[in-house]
C-alpha cells in the first residue's frame, strides 16, 4: 500500500510540473519574426531589450520568408512580428486575422510608403550642387512617358531605366505589371536588381554625382533617411499601383502570447513609432557601422519620452538600470 501511494505521489507531482510548465513560457524564449531587413530588425532589438529587461523574458529571433514567418505565428512557433507589411501580404494576412490565426496588437507605424522615388533634385533642381530641375512636372507615375529619355538606359539609349525591386518579391511583379498596364513598356525597360542593396547602390551612385534615377524603393530605409527623394503618386485612387503607397506596419502576435506572458502583450498593444524613428536608426547603422542592437540602445536612451509611454512604471526602471 505504502508503495502504491508513494507511486501515486511521484506521477502526481509530474503532472503538477507538466501543468504548472503549461501556464509559463511554454519552456522556451519568446520568438521574434526576422524578415532579413534592418528595420525590422532594429524593432525587434528594442521590443526585444525591453521584453528582456523588463519583464524578465528571454527573447530569441527565427529567419524566414513572409510566408513561412507567417505560418510559424499561426502554429505559435513564432510568437511576434514587430513589422507585418499588410498589404504586401494580400488578402492571406486579412484572412488570418479575420480566422483567428494570429492577432493584431498594434500598428508599429503608418507613415512609410514604398514605390516609385526619384532624387528632389530632379524635380526641384538644387542650386547649392549646381543642378538644373531635369523633370520639372514630374509628380504622378504616368508622368514618365515624358520624361523617358532623360533616364537613358545605359544598356538601350531607345528607351529609360526603371530600377525595379527584387524578382520573387511581391512587390516586384505589381511593379511590372503596372507599368505594363500604365503603356510605360513602351518607353521604359523594367531592370530587376539582384538584391537589396544593389537598388540602393545604384541609387547612391547616381544621387552623388548629381545624375538621373528613378526606382523603386521604400520607407523606413537608411537611404531615405540618407538623401532627399520624392514618391511619384498614384493619380488614380484606383490605379494598378495604388496599394503600394502607406500602408498599416502591424505588430502581430501568436494566439497563444497572451495565456504566458500578458504583461508582454499589453507592452506591445502600445508600441507605437514612425518611419522617420527607423529612417534615424538606419542612418546612424550606416555612418556609424553600427548593429541594430547599438541603434536600439541608442533609441532607448534618447527617447525616453517615446518608450516609457508604452511600458509599466516596474519595467521603465529596470530598463533604464539596463542601459546605464
Amino acid at each position: 500500500m505504502k508503495k502504491i501511494l508513494s507511486y501515486w505521489l511521484i506521477g502526481f507531482s509530474f503532472m503538477l510540473l507538466a501543468a504548472c510548465g503549461e501556464n509559463t513560457n511554454e519552456g522556451g524564449p519568446i520568438i521574434l519574426a526576422d524578415e532579413g531587413w534592418d528595420s525590422l530588425r532594429f524593432h525587434n532589438d528594442v521590443a526585444g531589450f525591453i521584453i528582456s529587461n523588463g519583464y524578465g523574458f528571454e527573447t530569441e529571433t527565427m529567419t524566414g520568408s513572409a510566408a513561412a514567418l507567417m505560418t510559424g505565428l499561426e502554429d505559435q512557433e513564432i510568437n511576434i512580428h514587430m513589422e507585418v507589411w499588410t498589404q504586401n501580404l494580400g488578402e492571406s494576412y486579412s484572412e488570418g486575422l479575420e480566422n483567428g490565426d494570429f492577432q493584431k496588437v498594434s500598428v508599429n507605424f503608418d507613415d512609410n510608403f514604398q514605390g516609385l522615388y526619384v532624387p528632389t533634385y530632379m524635380i526641384e533642381g538644387d542650386p547649392e550642387r549646381g543642378i538644373e530641375p531635369m523633370t520639372p512636372d514630374l509628380e504622378y507615375v504616368t508622368d514618365l512617358s515624358e520624361y523617358w529619355e532623360v533616364f537613358e538606359d545605359p544598356d538601350d539609349s531607345s528607351k529609360g531605366r526603371i530600377v525595379g525591386a527584387i524578382s520573387g518579391w511581391e512587390v516586384d511583379q505589381m511593379l511590372a505589371d503596372g507599368i505594363d498596364e500604365y503603356g510605360l513598356d513602351e518607353y521604359y525597360n523594367y531592370f530587376r536588381p539582384g538584391s537589396e542593396s544593389a537598388i540602393n547602390i545604384s541609387l547612391l551612385d547616381a544621387y552623388e554625382s548629381g545624375e538621373p534615377w528613378v526606382g523603386y524603393n521604400y520607407e523606413p530605409n537608411w537611404v531615405m533617411g540618407m538623401y532627399d527623394m520624392t514618391p511619384l503618386l498614384e493619380e488614380d485612387p484606383e490605379g494598378p499601383l495604388s496599394e503600394m503607397g502607406a500602408q498599416d506596419i502591424d505588430i502581430t502576435v501568436s494566439n497563444d502570447l497572451e495565456d504566458w506572458a500578458p504583461e508582454v502583450v499589453e507592452f506591445l498593444s502600445n508600441y507605437e513609432t514612425s518611419s522617420e524613428i527607423a529612417n534615424d536608426a538606419l542612418q546612424y547603422i550606416q555612418e556609424e557601422d553600427a548593429s541594430t542592437e547599438e541603434a536600439a540602445e541608442r533609441f532607448l536612451r534618447e527617447h525616453e519620452d517615446i518608450w516609457t509611454e508604452w511600458v509599466t512604471d516596474e519595467a521603465e526602471e529596470k530598463v533604464k538600470e539596463a542601459l546605464e
